[in-house]
Parts: structure tokens; C-alpha cells; sequence
């Protein structure tokens, strides 16, 4: 198989997009393609195009999207394609790209995810995200992924004595990140007492799911990243130096949490990681930097253990001790996560790579990790039951 390469990158701001469905994903695919040094006319060297998106048709109405976005980028005649795979779409797309590139099918894949959440009400689009639980087990009885995130934080609470506070510190730190990052939903700071203390706390930080609050979970958001994907032996025909993508893993839980025979497990998690691991022939204390699916604050912490960052139940204890910070043991979600950064649900897992392209590049000012030369993805689908990892590696 051919090894292959990221030599492009783009992302929209995320937040509420003011454009249609088509011109976001195109803005942040232009990016990518100007970062690359391409110049977007038919038959110029792009091969496929892969969107990845959960809701286009659903929300936006928009079924084939991706035939509308290869039109108006003017990309005509290369191959294209939606991705769906809930929350794990865009690294699931960048799977399938690489797939096509090692194959030898195609030599560049332009990946993009796309989602517009703000067209739809916020219960509308809390129905629309619980629409990925189990058809029979979990939707039906009026189950979201807020309830499942809720009762999984009690249980690790319970289980490793994981407080409130370490929520509101991990919080801090991703808001913190994100003041960094132009792209971000959201560039403040909470104050950690203001969002802690008992008085008015139902004012400043109130309940979403108990015992997560306001600010142990991602904003609703609108967004588009894009990478450009190469095989590594036609890398020199583009401007910037290809990051390589040295490791893919994914796997697959038991789709209702209720059949899980340790619910506080993620295993698909591990079982990615693992797999991206072994492919890479690189170990968890050689990844200098992560991106990591922290829709509920919970989940950054218990995948770091499940990743092999930290022993299982030591998380909160290494965030306490600011070992996940930037000029930390491991610093994790530099972008900000999907915690401030923001979760536009298909572009999410190509936001994380772009994030660390820019990392392995030392391209991100002002929340720069030094010397960063591995990355490691986790884009979590539902909860937990399809998982993608990938790791990223800059060759010398």
C-alpha cells in the first residue's frame, strides 16, 4: 500500500454561519486547497471528494451534497461521496480517503465535514443527535445523549471519586486553549469559582443532565474543515510538506450502553487506539499532542485512560496536576475540543486533524505544543458504540 499524506488544511469559524450549507463546506474546502497550492479547475489533480456530514438532508434538506460542493468548487469530473457515521464522520471520511489513496484508486482526496445544527431549534436538534441511539433499546423511551453522558459521569464519579471541580478545571483549560484559536465557538474564560460556587450556581452554571452542567458540555454549532489527502509519492507537487497519516484504527461497541458488560468502559475507544497504535508502530508516550472527542468533559478524561495516556481512574488526577495542559506530560485539546472550539457533528473529526496538522507543522500561535512531531485523533461516535482514531506523524 501507498503511504499518504495531509498537505492541505482548511476550517471555517465555528459557530452560527450566515452562508447556505454548500458555501460553508466550500470555504473551508478553498482553504485547504490554496494551503495545498491548487488552484480548483476541472481535471486539476483532484481525484475524490468526501464529505462528511450526519445531517445535511435531515436539517438543511440537502440530500447529494456532495455532488453540489464538487460543482461549485469546480472540481468536475473527480468522484464524490457523503460519509455518515454520526459524530465520527470526518474520521471516518479521512479512513475511506486514505483507503482509496493506499489502494492505489486515487492519488488526492479533498475530505470535507460540513455541519449547519443552528438551522433547528435546540430540542430539534437534541432529537436529531438522539436519532443514533438504539432504534428499539434507547429512543424510544425518550433517551439523549446528554441523559447517557449524565448517568456515564455518575458512575465514573462514583467509581474513582472524579468531582464536580475536576469538570470545571478540565473546562477551564479547554476554554483557555480555545482564547488561542480564531475558530473557536466560544473565546472566553470561565471563572472557576463563579462556576463552582453554591450560591447562584443554577444562574451561572445550571443543570443540563445531572450531574453535567452548562459548561461540561459542548455549544450547538455550525462549521466546515477540510484536508486535502495525497499519496505520499506525489507529495512534492504540492507547496506545503505532507504530514503523514501513520496510523487508522476503528472499532465497534455493543450499540445500547445497557448491554455493555462494564458500562464505564469505552472500549471501542481502546480498540481504536490500539489498532492506530499498532499500525504506526508507535506507543502512547510517543504522541506529543491529542485531539480527543470531548462533547461531555467526561469523555477527554476517561479516553486519555483508555488510550493509554494515564492508568484507569488517574485522568482527573493527572489534570490536576496540569499534566494535560500545554507544556504539560501530554497536552490535549489545544484547539480548545469540542468543548469551546464547538461540535458541528460531521466536521468534528476533521477539525481535530486539521488541529493537529497545525500542531505537527508548528503552526498553531499561541497555543503551540514545541517540538511536536505525533498526534493522535479520537472522534467518538454515539456513545462510544463506533470510534475512529488516527495518528499523524511529521517525518523528518
Amino acid at each position: 500500500m501507498r503511504s499518504v499524506g495531509i498537505v492541505g488544511i482548511g476550517h471555517t469559524k465555528f459557530g452560527k454561519s450566515r452562508v447556505s450549507y454548500t458555501d460553508m463546506a466550500c470555504e473551508a474546502a478553498l482553504q485547504a486547497l490554496k494551503d495545498a497550492g491548487v488552484t480548483p479547475l476541472p481535471g486539476h489533480g483532484i481525484d475524490q471528494v468526501l464529505l462528511a456530514t450526519m445531517g445535511a438532508s435531515m436539517i438543511n434538506h440537502q440530500s447529494g451534497a456532495a455532488s453540489a460542493i464538487v460543482d461549485t468548487l469546480n472540481l468536475r469530473p473527480a468522484m464524490a461521496e457523503t460519509v455518515e457515521n454520526g459524530p465520527a464522520s470526518g474520521a471516518s471520511a479521512i479512513k475511506l480517503g486514505y483507503s482509496m489513496i493506499a489502494s492505489g484508486l486515487a492519488d488526492t482526496v479533498l475530505v470535507i465535514g460540513a455541519e449547519m445544527m443552528r438551522k433547528v431549534s435546540g430540542w430539534e436538534g437534541t432529537d436529531f443527535v438522539a436519532t443514533m441511539l438504539h432504534p428499539e433499546a434507547e429512543y424510544p423511551y425518550g433517551m439523549t445523549l446528554p441523559a447517557l453522558a449524565g448517568m456515564f459521569t455518575r458512575l465514573i464519579m462514583g467509581k474513582y471519586g472524579l468531582t464536580s471541580k475536576d469538570l470545571a478545571l478540565l473546562s477551564v483549560k479547554n476554554h483557555s486553549n480555545a482564547m488561542h484559536n480564531p475558530c473557536a465557538h466560544i473565546r472566553m474564560v470561565p471563572d472557576l469559582e463563579a462556576i463552582t460556587a453554591d450560591e447562584d450556581i443554577e444562574t451561572v452554571n445550571p443543570l443540563v443532565a445531572d450531574p453535567l452542567r452548562l459548561y461540561d458540555v459542548c455549544p450547538v454549532s455550525d462549521g466546515a474543515a477540510a484536508v486535502l489527502l495525497c499519496a505520499m509519492d506525489v507529495a512534492d507537487r504540492f507547496e506545503k510538506k505532507a504530514i503523514r497519516v501513520a496510523g487508522i484504527g476503528q472499532a465497534t461497541d455493543t450499540h445500547a450502553v445497557a448491554e455493555r458488560e462494564v458500562p464505564t468502559d469505552l472500549l471501542a475507544v481502546r480498540m481504536a487506539a490500539q489498532r492506530a497504535y499498532e499500525m504506526s508502530g508507535l506507543l502512547p508516550t510517543d504522541i506529543d499532542v491529542a485531539e480527543l472527542h470531548d462533547a461531555f468533559l467526561i469523555l477527554e478524561i476517561v479516553e486519555s485512560e483508555e488510550v493509554g495516556f494515564f492508568k484507569r481512574g488517574e485522568g482527573h488526577l493527572a489534570l490536576r496536576e496540569g499534566k494535560t495542559q500545554i507544556g504539560g506530560e501530554i497536552p490535549i485539546n489545544t484547539s480548545g475540543g469540542l468543548k469551546a472550539k464547538g461540535h458541528p457533528l460531521g466536521a468534528t473529526g476533521v477539525s481535530q486533524t486539521v488541529e493537529i496538522v497545525r500542531q505537527l507543522r508548528g503552526e498553531a500561535e499561541g497555543r503551540q505544543v514545541e517540538g511536536a512531531r505525533n498526534g493522535l485523533v479520537v472522534n467518538f461516535g454515539g456513545f462510544g458504540n463506533n470510534v475512529v482514531a488516527l495518528i499523524l506523524s511529521k517525518d523528518a
